[in-house]
């Protein structure tokens, strides 16, 4: 019964909606490792919240337009989600077509379960791709809850930065927490590798210039 009853709170927290003032933001990051090229750059929420190992997928909705965008940064403050997501749901046209500049639009917000969210995956089996050398904090803290979303669903990619400049796109082994949290990879982990060029792309504010995620060039 006790399990129920759990299981029935935690269901109506997960569906719980509320309405927040939402912001325009132009440039990918992700607090946790997410690597950009893995992903839609463009559907991504940066909310204050820390990012926890179930509630990375939230359903905005704006007079009748919906879309699912990943949690996966965490903000200073502000309530911000990719630009070409924010002008969609205000104007109700991708920033391509109609781009808009503006502030804060009050929109519904609600947590869903992190599969509504696996349309936004990309070239990784369905799998949230993080960051095997840099992400090993949330990694072990996912998987010390076994049956979190993410314990469940990541892979771990030799891959050194958000924007995939650096590294190789591997998958690494990460070993049970009782035998250290140090990834096996094919190449050295962490190893630079060649400058892998641009892949992670988003719209510049307030515009519809789509733009490659700053990189130095070299590795």
């Amino acid at each position: 019964m006790f399990a129920l009853s759990a299981l029935v709170l935690g269901l109506a927290s997960l569906a719980a909606a509320e309405t927040r003032s939402i912001t325009p933001h132009q440039d990918y990051s992700s607090s946790v490792g997410v690597l950009g090229c893995k992903i839609d750059p463009n559907r991504v929420a940066y909310w204050p919240e820390a990012v926890d190992c179930n509630n990375i997928c939230v359903r905005l909705t704006y007079q009748g337009r919906s879309l699912e965008l990943l949690r996966i940064d965490q903000s200073g403050g502000a309530n911000d989600i990719s630009y070409d997501a924010w002008n969609y749901l205000a104007f109700g046209k991708s920033a391509l077509d109609d781009p808009h500049a503006g502030g804060g639009v009050d929109m519904d917000v609600q947590f869903v379960n992190a599969d509504q969210c696996k349309h936004l995956l990309r070239d990784s089996g369905g799998k949230l791709a993080l960051s095997a050398p840099n992400s090993m904090n949330y990694i072990s803290s996912c998987m010390a809850q076994p049956d979190s979303w993410v314990a469940r669903n990541y892979v771990a990619i030799n891959l050194k930065d958000s924007a995939c400049h650096c590294g190789y796109d591997e998958v690494c082994q990460v070993p049970p927490a009782n035998e250290g949290n140090s990834p096996t990879c094919p190449h050295q982990l962490g190893t630079s590798g060649p400058y892998r060029g641009d892949s992670v792309f988003y719209y510049k504010y307030p515009t519809s210039q789509i733009i490659p995620a700053p990189g130095v060039g070299a590795c």
